[in-house]
């Protein structure tokens, strides 16, 4: 190392590194590819990029404006293009599709396995569709379009087509030495070898750590253990269930007769786990689903609907506060307390109806803990709004004891019954709608935060009307 190297300062050596301690990208090297993007220097931009992992050239396109990604993934090599296209967001990558030739894209799709091949080909417009594919041998064609024609969010169109697969009656021996002959037409990446009977059912797998331990003479029949199979139409959230519970690295996939058609592994679900929380958060908020590729008048669709349906719940709230208008005018103290009542129910709703939401996603809840369910987090409710509502009350009491004390009493008594109301609403609202067959998670914040609203302004107000007035 040069005396000069030996000097550098850590925070200037961190700026001339890709990655910093955390993994993420420096500004530093971010810089460094805008300026070769401005100054169209492709040998720089490709020297930059030609080391990172996929994964963080994907990360790379989300910090760059359209401009710069146009020019940085021309000089993307294809094999690296290939392996970063099914890393980038969805608005990413189909704008980066736009942009890339179809004959180089039908190039680096060759280099993908079957799976995340799809999944690119299925971001395309028509057009470019027919054009990619009719560029592509007719093996990969073949597979793609095969699993394209299952049905969207399903086993079929999660698992790769590349598979290993071997006869009963094959010894170790014979397993190794055709994965080491037919390597060119097996999976780039596989854990388990599938053992299949005449008609490719598979009867049993073997882990390729157990076959690389055992003798070569050992028949396969005597390795093999039972396998989880994964029906080509099951939906993606329950394979991704069934990987979870058992712990699973791959499974099979069987067509309706029982046939080997295919493999999941575990890297596609963590994906599509991530990608389900991701929608979760989103929708609980609202949300539809927005990534850093996702335009202004996009975000602005998809938040309006839910912004509109609150608005609409705001004013249902609203009207309560009118029925009760002589109230608030005789005690202008009720206008300043009632937020509070209201503001604490909508948490402790929101608290409620997360937990239920994530139960439900989790399968930990179902018909049979939903009554135990519902019971404890009405006990919860009551134990807060105890705990809480002599706080509030004695607060009230002192702060208007020149209008009335007994505005302290009201409440913490509203206190106690909104969080009782925001606890089973918290509990129910998520329970039917999943047994209506509608997603827990896009509609239950509304239902919650108005009904806490709603009953938090009736009950204050219609309590402060008995007792004050």
């Amino acid at each position: 190392m040069s005396d000069q190297t030996a000097t550098l300062d850590p925070e200037v050596i961190e700026d001339h590194a890709a990655l910093d301690e955390d993994y993420v990208l420096t500004p530093g090297f971010v810089e460094k590819v805008v300026d070769a993007a401005d100054d169209g220097d492709g040998m720089r931009l490709r020297s930059l990029l030609e080391d990172l992992h996929p994964a963080d050239v994907a990360d790379l396109m989300g910090f760059l404006t359209a401009e710069h990604r146009a020019v940085v993934v021309l000089w993307l090599p294809p094999e690296l293009l290939a392996e970063t296209l099914p890393e980038l967001d969805d608005g990413i990558r189909e704008e980066v599709l736009e942009r890339v030739p179809a004959g180089a894209l039908a190039e680096a799709l060759q280099e993908l396995d079957s799976d995340d091949a799809a999944a690119v080909v299925e971001e395309m417009e028509d057009d470019q569709r027919e054009k990619v594919l009719s560029a592509m041998p007719a093996p990969e064609r073949a597979a793609i379009e095969t699993s394209l024609a299952y049905d969207e969010e399903s086993a079929g169109r999660l698992m790769q087509r590349e598979v290993m697969a071997a006869p009963q009656f094959w010894t170790v021996g014979d397993t190794i030495d055709h994965v080491r002959s037919q390597s060119d037409d097996l999976p780039e990446l596989f854990f388990d070898i599938y053992v299949v009977d005449p008609v490719n059912r598979p009867v049993g797998g073997v882990a390729i750590s157990q076959l690389l331990r055992a003798p070569r003479s050992t028949p396969l029949s005597e390795l093999m253990e039972p396998v989880n199979e994964i029906a080509v139409d099951q939906d993606q959230e329950e394979v991704a269930y069934i990987f979870e519970k058992y712990h699973l690295i791959s499974a099979p996939v069987v067509d309706a007769g029982g046939r080997l058609v295919g493999q999941i592994t575990v890297d596609d679900i963590v994906n599509i786990i991530q990608e389900e929380n991701r929608e979760d958060i989103l929708r609980l908020a609202g949300v539809a689903d927005e990534d850093r590729g996702s335009s202004v008048p996009e975000i602005v669709r998809g938040r309006v609907p839910w912004l509109t349906v609150n608005l609409a719940t705001a004013a249902l709230g609203a009207s309560v506060i009118g029925l009760f208008e002589g109230t608030i005018q005789q005690i202008v103290a009720l206008a300043v307390l009632m937020p509070i009542v209201s503001a604490i129910g909508g948490n402790a709703g929101t608290q409620a109806m997360t937990v239920t939401v994530r139960a439900l996603a989790t399968r930990e809840l179902n018909s049979a803990n939903a009554m135990r369910t519902f019971l404890r987090e009405l006990v919860v409710g009551l134990a807060n709004g105890l705990l809480l509502a002599p706080l509030i009350g004695v607060a009230a009491a002192v702060w208007f004891r020149d209008e009335d004390w007994r505005i302290g009493l009201v409440i913490a008594a509203a206190m106690v019954l909104n969080l009782l109301v925001a606890a089973s609403v918290g509990v129910l609202t998520p329970l039917t709608l999943s047994r209506l067959k509608f997603d827990p998670a896009v509609s239950s914040a509304v239902f919650v935060t108005a009904t806490t609203d709603f009953f938090g302004f009736l009950i204050f107000l219609g309590l402060a009307t008995a007792v004050l007035l």
